[in-house]
């Protein structure tokens, strides 16, 4: 038997809402309703929800300071995020993945596609919880429950998107992932993401690491891999 979760849809779009919340209660889901920023931060503090359906154009606070605010803080940073917007630009995108998205949907979108997109990052999050939240390698460490990293004892600031890029690869040392693979599992499947752009986050990756950037190495063609340093 499915496991009910608890979604938080924040749309201002009333029709949109309503046709959002049937849907997740009859997929098995229990879904709240809210219609603008503030009201997303309260509904969040009141009752932790399982995962969060956040538009990007509210009235008040728009989605992307929602995600700011709610990744910043340690209590609600591990409340998955799927944004729902109509900004289609890979800039748009790209700006609210960074912001703490963990999946991007545009309208007009299909609610089966949605749903589907719902359950894999529920099941995502859920793999992520039961696995150790600490990953060392060499002098870099990541705590992935608190979304900190640092080297050589000293923190490292990384983006969201930087973080879980850094994530994917020190989850399989030596592996060869490709920037597509990448692109899936750090950010999710089916979004429309460059891999330049994936290369613009690694370089970040390499400068905010100094020395140990150099764990990161380019596999021409392919992708990238992590390493222990060298003695």
């Amino acid at each position: 038997m499915q496991e009910i979760r608890n979604i938080l849809v924040v749309e201002d779009e009333l029709d949109l809402a309503e046709l959002l919340r049937y849907n997740l209660n009859v997929s098995g889901h229990k879904a709240e309703v809210v219609h603008s920023g503030p009201a997303a931060i309260e509904a969040v503090a009141a009752k932790k929800p399982d995962l969060i359906i956040l538009d990007i154009m509210l009235p008040e606070m728009d989605g992307i300071e929602v995600a700011t605010k709610l990744k910043r803080n340690g209590e609600t940073a591990g409340i998955p995020i799927i944004m729902l917007t109509a900004k289609s630009a890979d800039e748009d995108q790209v700006r609210g993945l960074d912001a703490g998205a963990d999946d991007y949907v545009t309208k007009p979108f299909s609610i089966k596609v949605l749903l589907a997109r719902v359950d894999a990052v529920l099941r995502r999050a859920m793999k992520e919880a039961g696995a150790s939240s600490i990953v060392e390698l060499g002098p870099v460490r990541i705590d992935l429950d608190r979304h900190e990293a640092s080297c050589s004892g000293e923190s490292v600031k990384l983006t969201l998107t930087e973080f879980r890029l850094l994530a994917a690869l020190m989850q399989a040392p030596g592996r060869v992932l490709s920037r597509r693979g990448l692109i899936s599992n750090a950010i999710g499947p089916g979004i429309t993401v460059t891999e330049r752009t994936i290369d613009v986050h690694v370089a970040a990756i390499r400068k905010k690491l100094g020395d140990m950037g150099s764990m990161i190495q380019t596999v021409r063609g392919v992708g990238y891999r992590i390493n222990e340093p060298e003695a």
